[in-house]
């Protein structure tokens, strides 16, 4: 299990980070001046010709405006720091699960074999063509597959019964039901998070050598000890 260490961090975050604290500093000075221009008007004013009521009165509902303006800022700021903060615990808690996610492409590990869900509305004929990372075509196959979820498992062998490294392998499935009409079919991948990148906004999952937002994933899977044997018992 491995972190991506948020290092060298001067994207995204770092330049809302600048926008917000200039704009907190610009409305304080706006706020400033017209704290001064209104006291300077109120100690200059002719007594004999004072400040109008409704004039004062309006100048006044600016200056509480302008007041709240800045503490909204102040919040917002403060929500959205919240917020991704909130994100990045929540992402990292994923590293290490088994998650299921919208994806065609799945890993294989040293023992061979890699595992796709896929699921079509009707009885149909998938053809099933898998890739590896440099986009060679390893495997290709037809299979007849039913109405709802399936899952179709690759050996690592390919058609010619060579076997194949271990690594990440993409999937590309086509279906056709009985009158050769084209059947949607979509695919899903069950894989372990293997890092998080925190410095991205959002942070990234790393999935199957994919990157997924935490929103993209549709299932988390718990992991089930086998149960164990009870030992024999003994004769008496």
């Amino acid at each position: 299990m491995s972190i991506i260490p948020a290092t060298g961090s001067t994207g995204s975050s770092t330049a809302t980070a600048k926008t917000a604290t200039t704009d907190s500093g610009t409305l304080a000075g706006n706020f400033t001046t017209f704290l001064t221009l209104l006291t300077t008007q109120l100690k200059n004013q002719n007594p004999l010709e004072p400040l109008d009521t409704n004039q004062f009165t309006a100048q006044l509902v600016q200056f509480a405006s302008v007041e709240q303006q800045m503490k909204q800022n102040e919040q917002l700021t403060n929500l959205v720091a919240l917020s991704k903060a909130a994100d990045a615990t929540t992402s990292l808690a994923f590293v290490g699960a088994t998650v299921v996610v919208d994806g065609s492409t799945a890993a294989m590990g040293e023992t061979g074999g890699a595992n796709w869900m896929f699921n079509v509305s009707k009885p149909a004929s998938a053809t099933m063509t898998i890739k590896d990372s440099t986009g060679q075509t390893v495997y290709t196959g037809k299979i007849a597959v039913n109405p709802g979820d399936n899952k179709f498992t690759w050996d690592g062998r390919g058609n010619d019964g060579k076997a194949w490294p271990a690594g990440n392998y993409t999937l590309t499935a086509t279906a056709v039901d009985a009158s050769n009409n084209n059947v949607a079919i979509s695919t899903e991948i069950q894989a372990t998070v293997e890092s998080v990148d925190l410095t991205a906004d959002p942070p990234l999952l790393m999935i199957a050598g994919k990157e997924y937002t935490a929103d993209k994933i549709k299932r988390v899977m718990r992991y089930q000890a086998p149960a164990e044997t009870p030992p024999p018992a003994e004769e008496t």
